[in-house]
This record gives C-alpha cells, sequence and structure tokens, in this order.
C-alpha cells in the first residue's frame, strides 16, 4: 500500500453535515498542498448549508450571502455531496469507517432546550426551533400549523433567535414578500391577527444576547412600535457596578437603543413589541388544552462569587394573557447512534475536536467533530471557522494514526455504488445548484428573491425533469 495521501491512496475524509463548521472543515482539507484529500460531505436533506438556509431569517440575506464561499469548496474536484442521504438509515457508522480514514461530525444541535414548567405542552405552545424552521422552508416542519389567529404571543428569551421570531410576526406583508420566506407562510402571515408580541427576558437588558443591529431592527419595522418603560429599559445598580468594572461597549449601544425606544412616542401602528426584562414563565396556563396565559415571576440580579449576574426570584408575580407561546432558551444536540454522547453537555465529548471515548477517556482514532455538536449552541457563523480549523489540524496531526485504520474499502467509487444501492435519489451538488436555479426563477415570477422548495418529493420530481429536459434538448 502506497503513502497515506498521495494521488494512489488519498487520504479519505467524510463530513456529516453540510452547515457551516462542515464546510470550514472541508475547505482547509482541500487546500493541503502536500497532501491528496478527498472529501465526501453527507446530509440527510436534499439542500446543503444547514441553518443558514434553514435558520437564517428570510430578512436577513447578507447573512446567507456566505453560501457563496462554501460554493467555491464544493468546486473543488476532490469534493463530493451526498444530499438525501442519512446516517443511521441510508449507511451505517461501521460502513463509514470501511470507506474512510475519517470522519468528522458537523451535526449542529438539532433539537430545543425545554423549559420544564407546567403546561409547556399544551396546544400553542411551541419551541422557537420549529417555527423558525417553518418559516423557513424545512421539509421537516413545513406541514406544521399555528394559530396566528391569537392577538397576543409570548416570545420566551432574548438572543437573536428569539429577535427574529419576534421580528418575523411584527413584520408587514409587504416587508416579508421582499424575503425567501417559504410561500405558505408568507401566507399565513399575511393573515395574522397577532397584534401584541411579549419578549421575555430572564435577566437584564444589560445581559440581553441579542446584537445591536437586531435590536436596531425592531424600530424600523413598517408596522410595528416598540414598547419597553425607562425603568426597564436601564441597566440596574447590579449591572451598571459590574459594567464600570469590566466596560463592554456593545452593551452600552444597545442600552442606548432601548433608552430612545423607551422615549419615542407610540405612533399607533397596529402591532407592538413589549420588551420585558427580569422575568422567568413558571406556568403556562390553557382552557381546553389550549394556552390562554402564561405566569411570570419577577427577577432580581444578584452578583455571584464568579462575577456573574444571575437571576433570583421575588415573591413577585403576574400572568400575562397570550394565545401563543414559543420558547427560546437555546438548542440542544442529540445523539448519533454509535458515536459516544454527553447527555449533560448535549455534545460529543472531545478534546479540541478529537472525539473522546467516555470509558478509556482517549481519543477515538478517526472520528473528529465540529460546531455546535462540538462546543454547544454558541456563537455566530463566522465561529465556526476558527472552530472547525482546530479540528483539522489535529486530524491532519493525526494522518500517521490514520493510515494504521486502513479501510477496507477506501475508494470513492465503492462508496458511491453502496449510496446508490441504498439510496438511488441522492443529491449531488449539481444537482443542488439546479435546485437553486429553479426557486431563483420561481421567485422572479413573483418579483421574489426565490420560491423555496419545501417537500423533498417536489424537490426530487423538479430534478428529474429538468434533467430529463436536458437530456431530450441537449445544448447543440
Amino acid at each position: 500500500m502506497s503513502e497515506l495521501g498521495t494521488e494512489a491512496n488519498p487520504l479519505r475524509v467524510a463530513i456529516i453535515g453540510s452547515g457551516p463548521s462542515g464546510f470550514y472543515a472541508a475547505d482547509p482539507l482541500l487546500k493541503q498542498t502536500d497532501l491528496v484529500i478527498q472529501v465526501d460531505m453527507y446530509d440527510r436533506l436534499p439542500t446543503p448549508y444547514g441553518l443558514v438556509r434553514g435558520g437564517v431569517a428570510p430578512d436577513h440575506p447578507k447573512i446567507k450571502s456566505v453560501s457563496k464561499v462554501y460554493d467555491k469548496t464544493a468546486a473543488n474536484p476532490n469534493f463530493r455531496f451526498y444530499g438525501n442521504v442519512e446516517l443511521g438509515k441510508d449507511i451505517s457508522h461501521e460502513e463509514l469507517k470501511q470507506h474512510y480514514h475519517a470522519i468528522v461530525y458537523a451535526v449542529g444541535s438539532q433539537t430545543d432546550r425545554r423549559l420544564g414548567i407546567p403546561g409547556e405542552d399544551l396546544h400553542g405552545s411551541y419551541p422557537a426551533t420549529e417555527f423558525v424552521a417553518w418559516y423557513n422552508a424545512h421539509p421537516d416542519f413545513c406541514h406544521l400549523t399555528f394559530d396566528l389567529s391569537q392577538e397576543s404571543v409570548a416570545v420566551i428569551g432574548n438572543g437573536n433567535v428569539a429577535m427574529d421570531v419576534v421580528r418575523i410576526l411584527a413584520s408587514s406583508y409587504e416587508e416579508l414578500r421582499q424575503t425567501d420566506i417559504a410561500d405558505y407562510a408568507l401566507e399565513a402571515l399575511r393573515n395574522s391577527k397577532v397584534k401584541d408580541i411579549y419578549m421575555l427576558g430572564r435577566r437584564g437588558p444589560a445581559q440581553a444576547a441579542f446584537t445591536n443591529p437586531e435590536l436596531k431592527e425592531f424600530g424600523e419595522l413598517a408596522e410595528a412600535d416598540v414598547v419597553i418603560s425607562p425603568e426597564a429599559a436601564a441597566a440596574d445598580a447590579v449591572s451598571r457596578a459590574a459594567l464600570d468594572a469590566n466596560p463592554d461597549s456593545a452593551v452600552e449601544k444597545n442600552l442606548k437603543v432601548m433608552a430612545e425606544y423607551a422615549q419615542r412616542p407610540l405612533s399607533g401602528k397596529p402591532k407592538r413589541i413589549h420588551m420585558i426584562f427580569l422575568v422567568s414563565p413558571t406556568e403556562i396556563e390553557g382552557e381546553n388544552d389550549h394556552v390562554t396565559a402564561i405566569k411570570l415571576v419577577e427577577n432580581q440580579l444578584q452578583a455571584g462569587s464568579d462575577g456573574s449576574l444571575k437571576a433570583r426570584a421575588t415573591d413577585k408575580t403576574f400572568t400575562l394573557p397570550v394565545g401563543l407561546v414559543f420558547r427560546s432558551i437555546g438548542y440542544m444536540g442529540v445523539p448519533l447512534e454509535g458515536i459516544p454522547f454527553d447527555q449533560r453537555s448535549a455534545t460529543i465529548p472531545n478534546a479540541q475536536g478529537r472525539v473522546i471515548d467516555p470509558e478509556t477517556k482517549t481519543p477515538v482514532v478517526g472520528e473528529y467533530v465540529v460546531g455546535w455538536i462540538k462546543r454547544g449552541p454558541s456563537g455566530i457563523i463566522g465561529t465556526n471557522r476558527p472552530d472547525s480549523v482546530e479540528t483539522v489540524e489535529k486530524l491532519l496531526e493525526d494522518v500517521p494514526t490514520l493510515s494504521a485504520l486502513d479501510p477496507t474499502q477506501a475508494s470513492r467509487e465503492s462508496m458511491e455504488a453502496l449510496i446508490k444501492s441504498r439510496q438511488p435519489d441522492y443529491v449531488t451538488y449539481e444537482d443542488w445548484l439546479l435546485l437553486d436555479q429553479i426557486e431563483r426563477e420561481n421567485g422572479q415570477l413573483q418579483n421574489r428573491p426565490r420560491i423555496k422548495f419545501s417537500r423533498i418529493e417536489d424537490m426530487l420530481v423538479a430534478l428529474k425533469k429538468v434533467k430529463s429536459s436536458q437530456v431530450s434538448n441537449p445544448v447543440s
């Protein structure tokens, strides 16, 4: 057997997941000049990009433009994309080990954290992740419906995902139709009766997790006023002391914007965004199995011994009448069959990206992890680049060890034959580019950026139709 990483014996790497962390791992691997590396990327959906497609708000097209970088990575001749292929269903972990020297898990955090309070499972109470996936045309969630006939909605959390949910609910039809929001969501939101949206934060305005651009967008909405009291917008004494000791310009900018909102007179717009801080939900109330209200306890901040500010419940409570509740308190990873998993952190245990066996506390040879499933759900899209680079550096350090694995069927042809036998409707990157073109062309007919496919069946039918047309009418 020739040396690993040569034309005769390329280093074979599988990346499970096609979101930002997966592409940021693929890119430095493919740019190695002293090693020949083949990268095969898998996704259970026919479409790549992960949360860039299914999580980024439709009214944030600039953020989505990062996908152009991923397209350049995918253009490398040593890259392959196998969409509509699911690990554990179409291919197994053991089969991957038979075909690759290294496997990189880039599956993200696929579910949400729960509140753990009474009434959380009433009709009308949802994780924000489901609403976000629904309006972004994710195939797993396109069948959902949300009762937008309700006039009052509570959104629990104040990170950027919560901001997105609030903003989409508060946006006008004209604002939304300029985006690539799912067509069925656009129609449902057009007929929405929502008037009051309560955004609830456990700690104070100085501890809010949202960023300044997202906060400013609230004040630019055509049909929504921002409602916040001067007292709620100001940092309390404990927060001010902490800021004086450790100045934070981003926090000060947020406080300045919220202070301006507090002074801004209401203009009579049909919707209102109520920003409420220092409250925690204790119960979601309902009648006939449907949400009718949310019970809240008021909090106060206390400085911990480690310098952090923690919210402590008081004996003061109040109830908000609402018909819908969205919780946005964080994402969680889910276990993969045959892969170590830490239930407490909801991540794959690792040391700088090397998967760790929980029994032996040593690295699992040839197994790596990147992104949220590596470090937990933190940071923005760009945060994934250095995270993935760190993992790739460890993988490259391990090449002498990987050469000892000697997978029995380490050839692209062998793997592709297996995929075809298990999932003949797998989607290549060239197929995805065709789907992308179709979505854009369909969007142009309605003066929109794109009309997204939301059902896998429709994607496959569209691809077959285009390919059939290309065969029938070859370019001369």
